[in-house]
């Protein structure tokens, strides 16, 4: 094989190792647990890439404050587990229509150059950022939404295969990697830690024989 061979098909390693989607972790939150009614406060979404070796790792991180959309609830009990204050005088916060165009805009922009057709959410408890995603692009009739529509890749699921653990921080701290509890429930944070677990355990599977490191596009 050539050097641009080898380059041609070290391009596409991401896109075949998960059948041309790319996998972005998303962490969102909210005013409450019902993605039609509550709001939206924070979100954050790590775009993963690979190295030629088939190593994934994190490449691009967003992250931004939501103003709460009008007409939407804040559960009090919701916002006192996060200690978010929705209404701080110094909280930098965008409208959620802004916010999500911007990431919807990067995420194309990350599946376009990794060579896949679609993005799939990775998220701790995935299908609860899912549905906030999905009810907010319905919301603002966002068009092109990056997202598979139901498909997802679940965290507290492996976490829980890989270390017989499901809640965030016992996963993290069964699989070596630092957790403070007192950053957590920040997007931005749990975001971090939820990408770092999930590429931990893509690694480790793929270093024990579950995945050829010389995989392309045809095998």
């Amino acid at each position: 094989m050539s050097d641009f061979d080898s380059q041609e098909e070290s391009n596409y390693l991401l896109a075949n190792r998960f059948r041309t989607f790319l996998p972005v972790v998303v962490d969102i939150e909210t005013g409450g647990f019902n993605s039609q009614t509550d709001a939206m406060l924070e979100i954050s979404a790590v775009i993963l890439g690979m190295d030629d070796n088939g190593i994934l790792g994190i490449e691009q991180t967003y992250f931004h404050r939501i103003i709460p959309f009008e007409g939407l609830k804040l559960e009090e009990a919701a916002l006192k587990f996060t200690g978010i204050d929705p209404f701080h005088p110094l909280r930098v916060a965008r409208p959620e229509r802004e916010v999500m165009q911007t990431m919807f805009g990067m995420v194309r922009d990350a599946i376009k150059a990794n060579h896949c057709k679609r993005a799939i959410l990775v998220g701790h408890n995935a299908h609860f950022d899912l549905g906030f995603i999905n009810a907010s692009s319905e919301r603002h009739n966002l068009k092109r939404n990056p997202f598979h529509p139901f498909s997802c890749f679940d965290t507290a699921t492996l976490s829980g295969l890989a270390y017989g653990q499901t809640v965030l921080a016992r996963a993290c701290e069964t699989a070596e990697i630092d957790f403070n509890n007192d950053e957590a429930h920040s997007a931005r944070y749990d975001a971090q830690k939820t990408a770092e677990l999930y590429c931990k355990i893509v690694n480790t599977w793929q270093a024990l024989g579950g995945w050829p490191l010389g995989g392309t596009r045809n095998s």
